[in-house]
């Protein structure tokens, strides 16, 4: 896209819950725990003045006894990634099930569909191969002419048809192996419409409301290829002219700002004026006391900082990915829309 067409950006101000530091055990002596509750007291007013609001996301649910410990007053985590079950590049079906459970909880959550990626190499990558293949081909030899009374004749050429093998050049795409939903060489504008029907029929069977923000998972690429931003441009305008839910993106901030450019085109020529909403992935200058637009992206509306992490808390251990919020649940529809 040649230049950024502008988007309206609608305020929200929602209120926010305790943070805690999450290196603290959760089997502190008496006194640690008391002092712990006054830090947290400190840090609700801190968090209702700044807005910020943590969760964390993790590949396998953790079981609903794991997910009420660890939305006590003593944890610090208001919202998590919910991944809808079997996507392309996400077979897992853990999570399938439990959005009712988990607001009844009194979790936030953030929807995460992980389509196609580009694993390695290029989609749709040029093949050269040699093969033999038996052609008719036209072959000429020279008769030389007869000797009459001491003198030869003029020699003539015969020509004739013959089959024979020959090799050729031959230009083929690698495509993904029969069977394969999850492939590099998936990426297509077109498995992008499929992939957003895809995603909008899990959202529904899961229950999620109308508006709910579907985030399309886009892992980092050193180079984003034509085929892919095909695709997530077509993912996009597909959930865009569905109307049923909003398209968002989980995308690394190397790759954040390529991206955005490419869907808030989709958004203006939809006729929407809200900002697409960004979680952007980034490890540089992260604490969970800052603002997801501090990773260095003004539509940040989520940080992902800390990747890998086991923490505990009343006694759950799980590992974790550790991110920052605008709000307390970023793929509910006030994400995008004013009260």
């Amino acid at each position: 896209m040649s230049k950024l067409r502008s988007i309206v950006l609608l305020a929200l101000v929602t209120p926010a819950i305790v943070t805690y530091d999450a290196s603290r055990s959760v089997l502190n002596p008496v006194a640690e725990i008391g002092a712990a509750v006054d830090d947290a007291s400190t840090r609700i007013v801190d968090n209702l003045r700044a807005g910020r609001h943590l969760g964390f996301d993790t590949y396998a649910y953790p079981g609903d006894n794991a997910m009420r410990a660890w939305r006590s007053a003593e944890a610090p985590y208001e919202w998590v990634g919910y991944y809808l079950p079997s996507t392309p590049c996400h077979k897992g079906e853990s999570w399938s099930g439990k959005r009712a459970s988990l607001t009844d909880m009194g979790w936030g959550l953030a929807v995460i569909y992980v389509g196609q990626q580009v694993w390695s190499g290029s989609p749709r990558q040029k093949v050269v191969k040699t093969r033999w293949v038996t052609k008719r081909v036209k072959q000429t030899r020279l008769v030389k002419g007869k000797i009459v009374r001491g003198k030869r004749m003029k020699s003539r050429r015969v020509t004739r048809y013959v089959n024979k093998k020959v090799p050729v050049k031959v230009v083929t795409y690698a495509r993904a192996q029969p069977g394969q939903s999850c492939s590099t060489h998936l990426v297509s504008a077109a498995r992008g419409r499929k992939d957003a029907n895809d995603a909008i029929a899990k959202a529904s069977i899961e229950g999620f409301a109308r508006g709910t923000v579907i985030f399309l998972d886009i892992e980092r690429m050193d180079r984003v290829p034509n085929a892919m931003r095909d695709y997530y441009k077509a993912w996009t305008e597909r959930v865009l002219e569905d109307g049923t839910y909003r398209p968002g993106y989980y995308a690394h901030s190397f790759n954040a700002k390529l991206i955005y450019r490419d869907v808030a085109g989709e958004f203006v020529d939809a006729g929407r004026i809200e900002q697409p909403p960004f979680w952007i992935a980034s490890g540089r200058g992260f604490s969970e006391d800052k603002q997801p637009h501090e990773v260095g992206h003004d539509f940040a509306k989520v940080w992902q900082g800390i990747l890998d992490v086991v923490q505990t808390h009343n006694g759950v251990r799980l590992p974790i990915d550790v991110n920052v919020a605008a709000v307390r649940s970023p793929s509910a529809s006030e994400f995008v829309t004013a009260d």
